[in-house]
């Protein structure tokens, strides 16, 4: 019966090492397939569509080859379709041919925006491109996609690109060489496909084992088979007489088996041959991962947060973490090297608004004044990130930082803005926040807010109301008919504000009381005012209001002079008028503006204030 089980044993040994090296070789699958792109090969440009890098399972490599400098690009693939759409590209898509889906390729013409009906166009003379001079048609110019604001990564390499993605499904990928010259032709991905086998290795294992049970069965079996042949209980005959042997007689008994003391060759075998079975099972087991069943990762446990819903038809918000972070520090590397040069032209590639025109004049002081004060330094990153919420434009996104190694410096409340698909985000507003200002509940940078319109009516005061309502507060006060629904007590730039008027009126009229006057106006400025929405239904609003102080002559005889004050002599390029002067501050203001209905008021979040111009009144 031993010997009957180890050979069982033996056989499941066998049958269970033989299934599990086997479905690592004859019958493994392949790790991996690649397709192709049919491409145009004189196109400047290849979208290759979400549904192509999702065509199979698994990490999607997309390799590109050709001559020069190749360039790679993910992002959203509504925003990539709008990068393109005032020019042509190839696009690769899965379409179904014959009821199967296949990777198929076409191109896309520009869409052509009609701004004039043709009765009011006026034919212009096609331009004939430029020769070189070797008498060459040259190639024109096109649009490099390198720095896009866009993109959420990108890649560049030379002759050939190989780059692993992993992409959800709203996600494409661009490939272009310059924008100037066509993209590679040569496109194609590959797929990692999963072709481990998590029973090979418990199977080989279980070989092992099995070959184990037979070998101590079989080592068994022979054990009880010599005990049988032992003494016997019962009495044995008579022992014949022993008589000696001789040498020939002891030789022809060990070679025919009847004089051993040790075991027969086929039983040495057996015990040799076995546990190299086991041994080479169990090494070809542990020989890679993907032989063994993959326990799942452990689930931590969730931290409770405020949950946030956003509405069903709200959006994706123009851009992740990642794009922020490296928009904010291309901002203020732009800045940073506009302040040294004292160039407007550097500032402009990422400043714009009343942001650019506040250090446009700034720069023009500090080119004459050698102690005029640089304007601060715009932060290369955000604390708190609340991206707008659309697939159109313009875009804005809100961003504050909060130096949380340096309490003594105040945050930084900005608003940035992209035009269209192919300009970058420029910051348009930035100030300082207020030391005891309180950000309202913000959605979560994934989520992002809506645009707030200007004439939106549900909030306490519209966007485009704003500042003029605060104009009139800073005049009037208590006694302005929006003081009601504005924290007074909360607002600190308006006191600084009344006291820099008084001081100013102070020194005025220590030398020109009677001769003339000094006046005062605040009023809304021209840029346009950014709302983004809060989860209370308000919205935090950046607005400009622009404060003048005017000294005038009153008297016929009278010259108001400037004395000794660089900075309007600067601006002016005169020391004395007859007339008077009028100097103009820009005010970049954040509000936190509550829904109609709310039980709370509206607060100044932050601000900034700088020297806008000044001029002699006619």
């Amino acid at each position: 019966m031993r010997f009957l089980l180890a050979v069982v044993s033996f056989c499941l040994a066998f049958l269970c090492a033989a299934v599990g090296v086997g479905q690592r070789t004859l019958w493994l699958g392949p790790n991996s397939h690649q397709e192709q792109f049919p491409v145009e090969a004189s196109e400047k440009y290849t979208l290759v569509d979400a549904g192509v890098l999702g065509y199979l399972p698994g990490g999607q490599t997309l390799i590109a080859r050709g001559e020069g400098d190749i360039f790679a690009a993910y992002g959203r693939t509504s925003d990539m379709v709008a990068w393109l759409a005032d020019t042509s590209y190839n696009h690769v898509v899965v379409e179904k041919v014959d009821g199967e889906k296949k990777i198929v390729s076409s191109v896309v013409d520009a869409v052509v925006v009609e701004e004039e009906t043709a009765d009011e166009a006026v034919a212009e003379p096609t331009p004939t491109p430029a020769a070189t001079p070797e008498g060459e048609v040259a190639v024109e110019p096109g649009r490099n996609p390198a720095g896009s604001d866009l993109w959420i990564a990108e890649f560049s390499d030379v002759d050939s690109l190989i780059q692993t993605f992993n992409l959800p499904a709203d996600m494409s990928v661009l490939v272009a060489a310059d924008g100037t010259v066509p993209a590679p032709a040569d496109i194609s991905a590959k797929w990692t496909l999963d072709n481990s086998t998590p029973m090979a290795g418990p199977l080989m294992v279980a070989g092992g084992i099995f070959a184990l049970i037979g070998v101590v069965l079989y080592a068994l079996g022979i054990r009880h088979m010599r005990r049988k042949r032992g003494p016997r209980r019962r009495g044995l005959p008579p022992l014949p007489v022993t008589e000696p042997l001789s040498l020939a007689e002891i030789e022809e008994a060990e070679g025919k088996g009847v004089i051993s003391s040790t075991p027969k060759k086929t039983e040495r075998r057996a015990l040799v041959v076995l546990p190299l079975i086991l041994v080479s099972s169990l090494a070809l087991s542990g020989c890679s991962p993907d032989v063994w069943p993959q326990a799942g990762n452990e689930t931590p446990t969730p931290t409770p947060t405020p949950t946030v819903i956003a509405p069903e038809d709200q959006k994706a918000p123009v851009l992740l973490e990642s794009q922020a972070t490296r928009i904010m520090t291309k901002i203020s590397e732009a800045a940073a090297a506009a302040d040294t040069s004292l160039d407007a032209a550097t500032a402009g590639e990422r400043l714009s608004g009343p942001v650019l025109e506040a250090r446009s004049v700034n720069y023009t002081l500090r080119a004459k004044i050698a102690e005029y004060a640089a304007p601060s330094a715009v932060p290369a990153n955000w604390t708190i990130l609340l991206p707008q919420a659309a697939d159109t434009w313009p875009r804005s996104f809100l961003a504050i930082y909060k130096d949380d190694s340096d309490t003594t410096i105040p945050p930084v409340i900005m608003m940035a803005t992209q035009a269209d698909p192919w300009a970058n985000y420029k910051l348009t507003y930035a100030g300082q926040m207020e030391a005891s200002a309180v950000v309202p509940g913000l959605a979560p940078a994934d989520i992002g807010a809506t645009l707030v319109n200007p004439d939106n009516q549900f909030l306490l005061v519209p966007p485009n109301d704003l500042a003029a309502m605060y104009s009139d507060i800073i005049e009037n006060g208590e006694n302005s008919e929006f003081a009601a629904i504005y924290d007074l007590a909360g607002d600190q730039f308006r006191g600084q504000l009344l006291a820099k008027r008084q001081e100013s009126l102070d020194a005025f009229n220590t030398t020109a009381a009677g001769t003339g006057e000094m006046t005062f106006a605040s009023a809304p400025g021209t840029e346009a005012p950014v709302a983004l929405a809060t989860l209370d239904s308000g919205a935090i609003v950046a607005v400009t209001v622009n404060d003048t102080e005017s000294p005038r002559s009153i008297n016929a005889d009278a010259v108001i002079r400037i004395g000794e004050n660089p900075v309007l002599t600067t601006l002016t390029g005169v020391t004395e008028a007859p007339t008077g002067f009028l100097t103009t501050y820009t005010n970049q203001l954040f509000f936190y503006v509550p829904a109609q209905g709310s039980t709370e008021q509206i607060r100044l979040l932050g601000y900034s204030s700088s020297i806008l111009k000044s001029e002699v009144l006619p």
